[in-house]
């Protein structure tokens, strides 16, 4: 039978155990003012009016921007009102497929922080911290970039092709600001206007660099832990590699000498190489437009073993003054979009998840998770790192790798990957018994996928999201709240809903034992206004990080009031 939740199930209840349940009580007390807890806990329903006037008070959020594409027309509601439009309606029909010059209509991404952390310092002698994350960081809108602020590397690395002796600190602080070279100007990425927004919530990290003209789109989500230098890193470098992988890719297209026989292909507009093999893998030869995503992917997977081996380098030269630098790491979830070919790749437990809505289904929306699950709770994760240490009876120690992490692939780390990083460390930071590194790896998985007139928008979130919501449940309120407000912004409410629940989960029983007795104790609910007075940090106990971007697909007629000068 349940009993009262308010009761004190205990018999015999000393007076110890009462002045423990009161000093819980005064110690949470001082967290919020008392007077503002629910005075109903029974009941935590709010008007939709208090829940839009709390929650964007008291939201903070660290990143909010928004970019909507110019060549697609708003649809207002009809006579003012969203409810009168069928959802089939908002997102439109498959007529634009065919012509459209964009792979997505809109876009929005937010963040925001709870785990307190040092930024990023004195890695790269300051360089990354002091010098060029402050230019590329946009946290509340899309800015123009002439170039890539580190696109002159390409030089450099042209010989070493990822070698970890091409690491950026042997290039000088200027060459950062230099110019891309002309010998790359018809590079797809590089050749046309480049809008890029981002920020740091946390340890989280989120980017996203989009040419409209062209129709590309990348996002980038680095969930940070034991510190954020790992994402703070892969915002500065990641989207660089790619840039060089994708020039790579373009220059093997031209030996190829596939292309140039096509002066009167309707295409021969295009002036990028790689762009021209964008639009032929989406329309034509089924066998190269495989191949060519391949390559995309693959290019995906050789810019993060750049990173990773640029970041251990530096990890290597800099552990003296920063040994803590061995335990710090990232997931990487990065997205590319161009056209209908959608590219995939992460490390770690971030996830994509794409909403799609069969026409024959009739309104049956379907959430389709495009990552993989890289942590301990995927058992087939488990599995194998457990078969691939069969001489350790003591790879898994409280449910973490070696008591320490639970993600089983992720960025930097290293001391759990390298013995001599593990070894420099000294005393309890250092691993016992890494016999047979590495314990976490860096395989990331990477997928394509062909956009259909089924795909509505894809959702790329940090774990923080879905410690609060499943994947059906994330695309129902993005779906919803698209259905209801479509002028709103989808990435910004998911993370007001997810406040919401966080605030209302405050209040679940919890349990607290004295030296001679066991309370059951429940917490009053917070408020969303009050969970925010909590300052990071403190508020980890109740929310992680969280980082969100909502793409909505090329095939949605929908646009949203979040523009380049949000």
């Amino acid at each position: 039978m349940r009993s009262n939740p308010f009761s004190l199930q205990a018999t015999n209840t000393s007076v110890a155990a009462i002045l423990h349940y009161i000093g819980v009580i005064l110690l949470y007390g001082n967290m919020v003012d008392e007077e503002l807890f629910y005075k109903d806990t029974s009941d935590h329903s709010i008007s939709s009016e208090e829940e839009d006037t709390l929650v964007r008070s008291y939201s903070n959020l660290n990143v909010s921007f928004g970019y909507h594409c110019d060549s697609y027309p708003s649809f207002p509601p009809e006579n003012g009102h969203a409810n009168g439009i069928s959802p089939k309606n908002i997102f439109g029909t498959n007529t634009m497929m065919g012509s459209r010059n964009g792979s997505f209509t809109c876009l929005s991404g937010a963040a925001i922080s709870a785990n307190f952390t040092l930024a990023n310092t004195n890695i790269c002698k300051g360089l990354i911290g002091e010098e060029i994350l402050p230019e590329l960081d946009s946290p509340n809108s899309f800015r123009k970039i002439v170039s890539s602020p580190s696109m002159s590397r390409l030089d450099s690395f042209s010989t070493s092709q990822g070698s970890p002796e091409s690491s950026i600190f042997e290039i000088s602080k200027n060459t950062w600001r230099s110019s891309a070279p002309s010998a790359v100007s018809s590079n797809f990425l590089t050749n046309t206007e480049v809008k890029m927004a981002g920020g740091a919530a946390g340890e989280d990290r989120v980017q996203a660099v989009c040419s409209e003209k062209n129709g590309w789109l990348i996002c980038g989500i680095y969930d940070g832990f034991n510190g954020r230098d790992a994402a703070d890193f892969l915002a500065v470098t990641l989207y660089d590699n790619i840039v060089y992988y994708l020039y790579l890719l373009e220059n093997r297209i031209k030996q190829q000498n596939g292309l140039y026989n096509l002066s009167e292909s309707p295409l021969s507009g295009v002036k990028s190489e790689l762009t021209l093999a964008m639009r032929i893998a989406e329309n034509d030869d089924i066998k190269f437009s495989e191949t060519f995503r391949a390559g995309v992917l693959n290019c995906l997977s050789s810019a993060v073993e750049q990173a990773e081996n640029d970041f251990l380098c530096m990890v290597e030269q800099e552990m003296d003054d920063r040994p803590d630098l061995v335990s710090v790491g990232s997931c990487v979830l990065v997205v590319l979009l161009h056209g209908t070919d959608l590219c995939i790749l992460n490390l770690g437990d971030s996830r994509a998840v794409l909403a799609s809505m069969p026409y024959a289904g009739k309104g049956n929306l379907e959430a389709i998770q495009l990552t993989e699950t890289h942590s301990l709770e995927n058992p087939l994760e488990y599995q194998k790192l457990i078969a691939d240490h069969p001489n350790d009876s003591s790879v898994v120690r409280g449910n973490k790798i070696k008591g320490k992490l639970k993600v089983t692939r992720a960025f930097g780390v290293g001391y759990l990957k390298q013995k001599k990083l593990n070894d420099a460390l000294m005393g309890i930071l250092r691993v016992r018994d890494l016999s047979s590194p590495p314990y976490v790896y860096t395989d990331p998985h990477t997928l394509s996928h062909k956009v259909t007139d089924d795909d509505l928008f894809v959702v790329l979130g940090s774990d923080g999201l879905f410690d609060f919501f499943s994947n059906n449940e994330v695309v129902q309120l993005v779906y919803q709240f698209m259905h209801d407000n479509p002028m709103g912004d989808p990435a910004k409410y998911l993370i007001e809903q997810l406040i919401l629940k966080a605030a209302r989960e405050a209040g679940k029983l919890q349990n607290v034992t004295s030296d001679y007795t066991f309370l059951s104790c429940f917490f009053l609910a917070l408020t969303a206004e009050e969970l925010m007075r909590i300052p990071v940090g403190s508020r980890r106990k109740y929310h992680d990080d969280v980082t969100v971007i909502v793409i909505v697909l090329g095939n949605g007629h929908r646009t949203m009031t979040a523009s380049t000068s949000l």
